[in-house]
């Protein structure tokens, strides 16, 4: 029986009759209250109501001490009960907002290792050529965007791969040129590595065929030497330099872009590789409690006297907006052929790779990580070929050596991080775990690269390619991310690949070196509780436990009583964070 009408029924007994007064004993009287008061829920005597309550769930909790319940009831947004439906359904109140799993699975909500977050959500209004297969689709596009926009507008986005057409042939600007007269063009290839420049884009930046490569970048020229367009990692710069930056105004809307994609498929947090101008916008958004997906800003290791010089440390902020970590990079990625190797790429022999830009001149990388790791705070640094691997991990080794023990700031390890961590010599897992590094990863590259990935390397470099399983076995923290925009936001779409290792081609339907899958719950963890301790903030958030930020997410499916293979159909239902909803597809599809 609800309180309130136990207490209308006391009410009714007390006054019944008209004008007489009651003629029970007080000890009659005390006896009704006692029974009264036992017919009040026990619940409402020992806690306040639930804000919300999430029912009928198949809840993976990635609390290894508990983790399978039913049900969870959320207070001033912190989970403060895990457990049964008859459990949790003491806590309901009228005012309670009760979600229904469906018995579908319910987890904690997604945490994304590696994101570029404006960039993601400015991309979602740019031009898009990640699906195209064909030149004319390509060139399709780029002029269909072009008429768009005002004359002197730049044509942005892209997230092209060339991997996809014909004899895998690789753009230039003789394919647009034509049809982008009046606005320059720079659309990146997906792995954030290359990127294609029509012929005003090159003018704007002053590139010609007396322009000579930078130390860590490549200009791609044709057999005359003037410059085809496309453009290499640390040469990039010259573009980027020419290229107005995005307005308070336009940045603001694309960080709005990505809070609400993060909310549709249930991300709940990010470590976002961020600047200083996304940070001050995610500022003004938590002052004015918009701030949707909790925010863990890396910023470029460059700028990192900045905090260091104000004292700031890993983990510096709140629960909502925390800072602390500065990105570096060694090398840069495996379909640029600029990923750093030991041995030559097989379909190019004439290069290893190259190092970035920022390992020059000798030694710079080292000094400015020293630094930062005296200052308190984390490194997180891309390294995606096994030469650039192994040079970050023998760098941490030095800094380890030199500086001493980590610096008194409530922390007791340092938890550096090596970004993307893809193609693993053998040798160096042992190392890796031996340091304490966390290999910050994303699955979906998995099977995207494995489309051609032995085409660069062979099969016997391939083994050591997104290690997960090994990792696991060495015992090596693994955090999942998605590195949007250069992969799907969407962590569903990662579980699926880390889990079956089918490569989006169809072409491996056992898995792409299966000895590599992970089990769902590890990569559930990998995607959770392994972000969340990449960034420090486990005791908080990563699992469903009482005290936790209430950060859940509903699927519209059990993940653990369907088909592998299809888990990738599987949906975001509710997104919940900090105990509120900030998506409910029923409700999106509704307004639809």
């Amino acid at each position: 029986m609800p309180a309130s009408q136990a207490k209308s029924g006391f009410a009714a007994l007390k006054t019944s009759g008209t004008n007489r007064r009651p003629s029970l004993k007080l000890s009659s009287v005390l006896l009704l209250i006692s029974l009264t008061v036992a017919l009040v829920p026990v619940a409402y005597a020992q806690h306040p109501p639930a804000d919300l309550v999430v029912l009928n769930g198949k809840v993976y909790t990635v609390d290894r001490e508990h983790p399978r319940a039913e049900a969870i009831a959320v207070v001033g947004g912190r989970i403060r009960a895990v457990g049964s439906n008859t459990e949790i359904k003491e806590w309901i109140a009228p005012s309670t907002r009760v979600v229904d799993a469906r018995g579908n699975s319910v987890l904690p909500g997604f945490i994304d290792a590696h994101v570029h977050f404006s960039n993601g959500g400015a991309d979602l209004s740019n031009v898009q050529l990640r699906d195209t297969t064909t030149r004319e689709e390509f060139v399709r596009r780029i002029g269909a965007f072009a008429k768009t926009l005002h004359k002197g507008e730049w044509i942005l986005g892209g997230n092209w791969d060339h991997e996809q057409f014909p004899n895998a042939e690789m753009p230039t600007r003789e394919w647009i040129d034509a049809l982008t007269p009046d606005n320059p063009v720079w659309v990146d290839r997906y792995d954030g590595h290359m990127a294609l420049a029509n012929s005003l884009a090159l003018k704007l930046a002053g590139i010609d065929r007396n322009t000579k490569d930078v130390p860590g970048g490549v200009i791609l020229r044709d057999a005359a030497g003037n410059p085809t367009g496309g453009i290499k990692d640390a040469a990039t710069s010259l573009v980027y330099r020419v290229i107005p930056p995005l307005s308070e105004e336009r940045l603001t809307s694309a960080i709005r872009a990505a809070l609400a994609e993060a909310a549709s498929h249930g991300v709940t947090g990010v470590d976002d590789i961020s600047g200083a101008a996304d940070l001050r916008i995610y500022q003004k958004l938590l002052a004015r409690d918009e701030l949707t997906t909790r925010i863990y800003a890396i910023t470029p290791i460059e700028e990192g006297a900045a905090p260091a010089t104000v004292g700031i440390m890993a983990g510096f902020g709140n629960g909502r907006l925390r800072t602390g970590a500065l990105k570096g990079f060694a090398d840069g990625s495996l379909g640029s052929t600029t990923a750093m190797f030991f041995e030559p790429y097989n379909d190019s022999p004439q290069t290893t790779g190259v190092f970035a830009g920022m390992m020059f001149p000798e030694g710079n990388m080292l000094k400015m990580a020293k630094a930062a790791d005296a200052a308190g705070l984390q490194l997180a640094i891309h390294a995606i070929g096994d030469k650039a691997i192994r040079t970050i991990l023998d760098m941490y080794a030095q800094i380890a050596k030199e500086n001493g023990p980590v610096p008194l700031n409530g922390r007791s390890e340092r938890r550096w991080r090596i970004e993307h961590a893809q193609h693993m010599h053998p040798d160096d897992f042992e190392k890796f775990a031996r340091l304490g590094v966390i290999a910050s990863m994303q699955p979906y590259h998995a099977i995207d690269d494995g489309r051609w990935a032995e085409k660069r390397i062979g099969h016997e470099r391939g083994k050591g390619t997104y290690a997960f399983r090994t990792f696991l076995d060495h015992h090596v923290k693994l955090a999942f991310g998605s590195d949007w925009p250069v992969a799907p936001l969407n962590p569903i779409a990662g579980l699926y690949a880390a889990v079956t290792r089918r490569t989006t081609d169809g072409k491996n339907p056992g898995g792409w070196y299966p000895e590599q899958k992970i089990t769902l719950e590890e990569a559930i963890e990998a995607f959770t509780m392994g972000s969340a301790y990449a960034e420090f903030s486990e005791e908080q958030k990563g699992s469903i436990k009482p005290g936790k930020f209430a950060d859940i997410v509903v699927i519209n499916a059990d993940l653990f009583a369907i088909a592998p293979e299809k888990i990738q159909d599987a949906r975001v239902a509710t997104t919940i964070v900090g105990g509120k909803i900030v998506y409910d597809a029923a409700e999106k599809n509704a307004a639809k």
